[in-house]
């Protein structure tokens, strides 16, 4: 068995996804099992550089983890021909130009989404990483949840019919951080940093609905700032610029509607924090992070609307719970292996630029049909 040093340059590892999922729960996870197998007497072994803007930060994670290699100059560590992989996980206002960079040193590029703040800028990346022949993938993790995994188990099996709509269910209640402290960074909460519940979770739902249902054809999306005073990481009070909630429509190809509610100004009456529920012509299905139940046609009820009597009955009680089947991987980690296998053994892998850059189309068209409060069709791109 031939061991082989992958070095990944890893920026914004200080920050809470880019830590938590990113480093420790994918990249260190694989370390913890021994490398990646390829399966052909090869095993690689991710050795990550640390960077980012805050020295003591880094050090203080290098050394937590026992990791050799961090650094506040980006351009040294890109220029370093020893790094093969750059990846990126900081706010999204400084991801375009970093990723520039990466693409003109020549390093194959593994990106949290959005890949830019506009559609422009993200084809240009899937445009430049094209020409320099370099692979790239972004993540898109919401594809690899149990939940999800099930869920598309039932529409390769065929089990709804022709479906028909899919609603979608998101969010939960972000403090303010005046008495209790917020649990997402303050950066969210404001436009001129790239904040914006649109922009973080339209790229989401554009793969989800893309990979499982069909194209998005169309979109008509109403955005609010609910909250308008957040209190920041220093619990000085700030204006919140960016919205905080959507409520969004899509058509997408083959006729089917998704609608899917988007909020961090929502307390949390369902199973999960996610949910789908998919409606078709044989059955239908909830989905969630982890969780998937179903009702077949032949398994319908047969309710009858009378407000006068009480239900005697539970709605959820007449769902029947999917097996899990399989093991289920951290999803981060699942798709960090097969961008890893695509790299270096040349697997097939699709979740690309041009993947992130219809995700940054649809944030974008998302807040312009709020603005104009109309329905905008969503085109097809390409490079």
């Amino acid at each position: 068995m031939t061991r082989k040093t992958v070095r990944i340059a890893m920026n914004g590892v200080t920050g809470r996804m880019g830590y938590r999922q990113h480093l420790v729960r994918s990249i260190l996870a694989l370390r913890d099992q021994g490398g990646l197998d390829l399966g052909d007497g090869t095993v690689l072994w991710p050795e990550p550089v640390l960077l980012g803007r805050r020295e003591h930060a880094l050090k203080a994670l290098a050394e937590q983890h026992g990791l050799e290699h961090w650094s506040t100059d980006v351009d040294e560590v890109l220029a370093d021909p020893t790094v093969d992989i750059y990846f990126d996980a900081q706010v999204t206002s400084a991801r375009e130009e970093a990723i520039k960079k990466a693409i003109a040193a020549g390093k194959h590029i593994y990106t949290e989404k959005p890949t830019a703040t506009g559609l422009d800028g993200a084809l240009e990346l899937a445009r430049l990483a094209h020409e320099k022949g370099i692979k790239h993938g972004v993540v898109q993790d919401k594809l690899f949840l149990p939940g999800l995994l099930k869920l598309k188990r039932l529409i390769d099996g065929g089990f709804f019919g022709r479906i028909l709509s899919i609603r979608g269910e998101f969010g939960y209640w972000v403090f303010e951080g005046d008495w209790q402290s917020a649990q997402r960074p303050s950066w969210n909460y404001r436009a001129e940093d790239g904040g914006g519940i649109v922009v973080d979770m339209f790229p989401h739902w554009e793969y989800v609905l893309h990979e499982l249902f069909g194209r998005v054809t169309s979109v008509q999306a109403l955005t609010a700032t609910h909250i308008p005073q957040r209190w920041d990481e220093q619990d000085k009070p700030y204006d919140a610029t960016a919205d905080d909630a959507a409520y969004g429509v899509f058509e997408l190809e083959g006729g089917a509607v998704a609608q899917i509610n988007s909020s961090w100004a929502v307390r949390v009456n369902r199973d999960e924090l996610v949910e789908f529920q998919v409606d078709g012509t044989e059955g239908s299905a909830v989905a969630g992070l982890r969780n998937c139940r179903v009702q077949h046609r032949s398994a319908t009820p047969k309710p009858v609307w009378n407000p006068d009597i009480p239900a005697t009955y539970s709605f959820r009680d007449q769902w029947q719970e999917i097996p899990d089947n399989a093991e289920f991987d951290n999803g981060f980690k699942a798709q960090w292996e097969l961008f890893l296998r695509h790299v270096y053994a040349d697997a097939p892998y699709h979740w690309d630029l041009l993947a992130g850059a219809r995700g940054v189309q649809l944030a974008e068209l998302g807040l312009r049909s709020s603005a104009e409060g109309r329905r905008l069709d969503v085109p097809e791109i390409s490079l």
